[in-house]
C-alpha cells in the first residue's frame, strides 16, 4: 500500500481520484510541528537550535497516520508547492520518524564556501518504507500521475529558509514585545514584517495630516467651427482645455488665484480661435499579466470587495478543488501547454483576429520571484464560471476574475484611434494654446474578455486654419488633495513594491495588524490607532531597523538567497540578531518608561471616590482611577452622539469601542437596554430603526428585542 500525505482533507479527496486502489490518501490538517508556546524555543547561544514540538491539535493526526504506516511500503509526502509545504513535509518525516536529520553542528556538505544541511530523509529508520517528495502546482489527473512518477528529496535549502524565517520572527516577537510591555504596557506586539505595514500606514495618516491643501484654477473653452452663414452649430462644439500661455505651458497649479483666472478669462472672451494643428494615431493598449498572489488579492479587492483573507480562502478551495493552479506565487509564467489551451479557446470562441501570431510571455519584475513556478490560471480553460454548478457564488466569481484575466493575458491589445486637436487663441500680443483629445475603440481585443471602463470621446472632423467660435468659457476652482489612505490591495502593492513579505504572508499580515489594534479597517480603509502611532514611534527611535522597509527587505532577500543555496541560514540569523540582541540590552537598561496619561479628568471614581485619569492602553483611551493599584476601576470613554435610542426610545446613543478598538454605537442604558449598531456612518446618518437587521440587540428586559425577535423580523 502506498501513502500519500497531504495538508487538507479537500485536498486529498481531489488526488484520491486520480491514483488507483493501492493508493491511500491521507491529511495532516496543516503543521504537525511548530516552535513552544510560552518561551521562545530558539537556543541563541548554540547557532539558533529550533526546539520544536508536535502540536496537540495534530497529536491524534500523527498517531492516526503512524497507524497507517505500518501497512504502507511507500510514503509520498504532497504537500503545497512552496516553502512552507517544504517545511511541513520535513516535520512530518521527523514527526512520524521517517527519517532522521542529522545535526546542524555535525554533519554538512559544504558547497562553494556554504554550507547545506543533509536531507533529512537520507537515513530512514525502516529500509523497507520509501520516502519520496512529490509537488506539482495543479492538482489534474496528468499533474498528478507526473508527480508520483518523478519524486524527489525534500529540498533542505527551501526548509532551512522558511526555518529562518519562523526563528527570525519568533527572535523579534518574543524578544522586543516585552520591551514594549516594560516601556508602555503588557499587551502589545512587534513583529517583523506586521511592524512596517504599521508603519507605512501611520507615516501615510501623518502625511495626510501634515498636508496643507494648494488652491489652483483650471480654463476650459467650448468651442465650435464656424460656419460660412455665421451660425454656430452647437451639437458640434468640443471642450477644449488652456495648456500654454505665450510660449509656456500652463500646468495644474500655474494659475492659482481666482484674480489671475479671471483676467485670463477676460483675454480668452476677445481671442480669435483657430485650429493649429490636428492628428489622428492608433494606440495600442495591452493586457496584463496572468495573476500572481498579490495582483489577485488586489483586483479582487478592488472588483470583487473581497479582503485578502476571504480571496486567498477561495482560491485555497479551488485549488484543492483541481480548478486552478497553485494560489501562492509571484511568477508569471505560464506552462506552454495551458497558453497552447487558451490560444486555441481564442481562436474557436472569438476568431483570428483576436489571436496574436505567438504567445506572449510575460517577466515578473518582483524582487526574489520564482520564475519556475506558474501563475494563478485555470486548469481546464474550457471549464467556465458557470459550469462550476450550483456552488458558492464567491467561487464562481473569483474564478472568473482568474478565466478572465487567464485568457486576457494571450490575446491582441485593444486599438484606440486617439485623436488631437491643438487650438491658438490670439488676443493682441498674447497666445494661448489650447488642447482636446478624443480616443474611441477601433479593436476591443483582450477587452472582449477583460472588460476597461474607458471614456470614449469624438472631436468633430476640423481641418488645419479652420476658425473656431467661443461658445463658452469655464474657468474652475481645484485644490490639491493629500494621498489616499491605503486599503488593503494599496497596501498590498506597497509592500510587494518594496520587497516586504512573501505571497503568504500578505493576508496574514492585514488580519494581524488589525486584530492587534494598530489600525482600525473602516469602509476598506486603513485608519491607524493611537496606539498603532505610539508603537511606531517608539521603534522608529529606539529601533530604527525593524521598521524600516530597506533594511526588512535586505532580509527578505537573504531568505531568498537560503532558499536558492547561496546563503547560510545560521550566518543570516546571526548578523541580524548578534547586533540586535545588544541593542536591545542597551535599550531596555536605559530607556524609561513612556509617560501615557494624557490627561486628567472631572470624573469621579465609582468605587473609591478618587479622581478619574485618561490612560492609553492596548486598544486606545480609557478612564482609570489614579487610585491604582489600590482601586483597579477602569472603563471606558463614552462619547455621546446626542440621539435617542430607535430601540427602547428612553437611552441615548453613545459611541463606544470594543477592547479591540473597533468603533460602534450603542444605547447608555446599557445592559438594561443592549441596542447597538456597527454601522461606522456619522452619527446623523445611523441605520433606520426600523430596518431590524441593521442592529444587533441581545434579550435583556421587556423594552429591548430579544434575539429570537430580531431574527424572526429578519425573515
Amino acid at each position: 500500500m502506498k501513502l500519500v500525505i497531504v495538508e487538507s482533507p479537500a485536498k486529498g479527496r481531489t488526488i484520491e481520484k486520480y491514483l488507483g486502489s493501492d493508493y491511500k490518501v491521507l491529511a495532516s490538517f496543516g503543521h504537525v510541528r511548530d516552535l513552544p508556546e510560552g518561551k521562545i524555543g530558539v537556543d541563541t547561544a548554540h547557532n539558533f537550535e529550533p526546539e520544536y514540538r508536535i502540536l496537540p491539535k495534530a497529536e491524534k493526526t500523527i498517531a492516526a497516520l503512524q497507524d497507517v504506516l505500518k501497512k504502507a511500503d511507500t510514503v509520498y509526502l504532497a504537500t503545497d508547492y512552496d516553502r512552507e509545504g517544504e517545511a511541513i513535509a520535513w516535520h512530518l518525516t521527523e514527526a512520524l520518524g521517517l527519517g532522521k536529520r542529522e545535526a546542524r553542528s555535525e554533519k554538512r556538505i559544504e558547497k562553494n564556501g556554504l554550507s547545506k544541511n543533509l536531507s533529512p530523509i537520507a537515513s530512514r529508520q525502516s529500509p523497507a518504507l520509501e520516502v519520496h517528495r512529490i509537488t506539482f502546482h495543479e492538482i489534474t489527473k496528468d499533474a498528478i500521475r507526473d508527480a508520483v512518477a518523478h519524486p524527489r528529496a525534500i529540498d533542505t535549502h527551501l526548509v532551512d529558509a522558511q526555518q529562518a524565517r519562523r526563528i527570525l520572527d519568533r527572535l523579534v516577537g518574543y524578544k522586543l514585545s516585552p520591551f514594549l510591555w516594560k516601556k508602555l504596557f503588557k499587551g502589545l506586539s512587534a513583529g517583523r514584517v506586521q511592524s512596517v505595514a504599521v508603519r507605512i500606514i501611520v507615516d501615510r495618516e501623518r502625511e495626510i495630516l501634515a498636508f496643507v491643501p494648494v488652491e489652483y484654477w483650471s480654463i476650459e473653452a467650448d468651442l465650435t467651427k464656424r460656419m460660412a452663414n455665421g451660425e454656430q452649430r452647437i451639437e458640434d462644439a468640443f471642450t477644449a482645455q488652456l495648456v500654454g500661455h505665450n510660449g509656456q505651458k500652463v500646468e495644474k497649479l500655474t494659475i492659482k488665484t481666482a484674480a489671475e483666472a479671471e483676467k485670463i478669462d477676460q483675454q480668452l472672451q476677445q481671442a480669435a480661435y483657430s485650429v493649429r494643428s490636428l492628428e489622428t494615431t492608433d494606440q495600442q493598449k495591452y493586457p496584463s499579466a496572468p495573476f500572481t498572489t498579490s495582483t489577485l488579492q488586489q483586483e479582487a479587492s478592488r472588483k470583487l470587495g473581497f479582503s485578502a483573507k476571504k480571496t486567498m480562502k477561495v482560491a485555497q478551495d479551488l485549488y484543492e478543488d483541481g480548478k486552478i493552479t497553485y494560489m501562492r506565487t509571484d511568477s508569471m509564467n505560464l506552462a506552454s501547454e495551458a497558453i497552447a489551451a487558451v490560444r486555441t479557446l481564442i481562436q474557436n470562441k472569438f476568431g483570428p483576429s483576436y489571436l496574436p501570431s505567438g504567445p506572449r510571455l510575460y517577466k515578473t519584475k518582483a524582487k526574489g520571484a520564482q520564475e519556475a513556478h506558474e501563475a494563478i490560471r485555470p486548469t481546464d480553460v474550457s471549464l467556465t464560471a458557470e459550469a462550476l454548478g450550483a456552488g458558492d457564488y464567491d467561487h464562481q466569481r473569483l474564478y472568473e476574475l482568474i478565466w478572465q484575466r487567464t485568457i486576457a493575458c494571450q490575446m491582441q491589445p485593444a486599438i484606440m484611434a486617439v485623436s488631437k486637436i491643438i487650438v491658438d487663441a490670439l488676443n493682441a500680443g498674447d497666445k494661448f494654446e489650447l488642447s482636446a483629445t478624443g480616443s474611441m475603440v477601433k479593436f476591443d481585443g483582450f477587452m472582449r474578455v477583460w472588460p476597461v471602463k474607458l471614456e470614449e470621446r469624438s472631436l468633430p472632423t476640423l481641418g488645419k486654419g479652420d476658425s473656431l467660435d467661443l461658445v463658452e468659457l469655464h474657468k474652475d476652482q481645484h485644490f490639491t488633495e493629500p494621498p489616499a489612505r491605503y486599503n488593503e490591495a494599496s497596501l498590498i502593492k506597497a509592500l510587494e513594491e518594496h520587497g516586504i513579505g512573501r505571497p503568504s504572508t500578505y493576508a496574514p499580515t492585514m488580519a494581524t495588524i488589525v486584530d492587534r489594534g494598530y489600525v482600525q479597517l473602516e469602509k476598506r480603509v486603513f485608519f491607524p490607532q493611537e496606539i498603532g502611532m505610539i508603537v511606531t514611534d517608539l521603534l522608529k527611535e529606539h529601533f530604527p531597523d525593524i521598521v524600516d522597509i530597506g533594511f526588512t527587505a535586505a532580509i527578505e532577500e537573504n531568505l531568498d538567497k537560503i532558499a536558492e543555496g547561496e546563503a547560510n541560514w545560521v550566518k543570516v540569523l546571526h548578523d541580524f540578531y548578534d547586533p540586535f540582541e545588544k541593542l536591545l540590552e542597551t535599550k531596555i537598561e536605559t530607556v524609561s518608561k513612556q509617560q501615557l496619561i494624557t490627561e486628567t479628568t472631572d470624573e469621579i471614581c465609582d468605587k473609591c471616590a478618587k479622581p478619574m485619569q485618561v490612560k492609553m492602553g492596548r486598544f486606545g483611551k480609557f478612564l482609570a482611577c489614579i487610585g491604582f493599584p489600590d482601586c483597579r476601576n477602569a472603563k471606558p470613554i463614552v462619547v455621546s452622539t446626542g440621539l435617542k435610542c430607535p430601540i427602547c426610545a428612553e437611552g441615548e446613543l453613545v459611541e463606544r469601542k470594543t477592547r479591540r478598538g473597533k468603533t460602534f454605537w450603542s444605547c447608555n442604558r446599557y445592559p438594561d437596554c443592549k441596542a447597538a449598531t456597527w454601522d461606522l456612518a456619522k452619527p446623523a446618518t445611523l441605520p433606520d430603526p426600523n430596518k431590524v437587521a441593521q442592529w444587533k440587540t441581545r434579550k435583556t428586559s421587556k423594552s429591548t428585542k430579544s434575539p429570537k425577535k430580531t431574527a424572526k423580523s429578519k425573515k
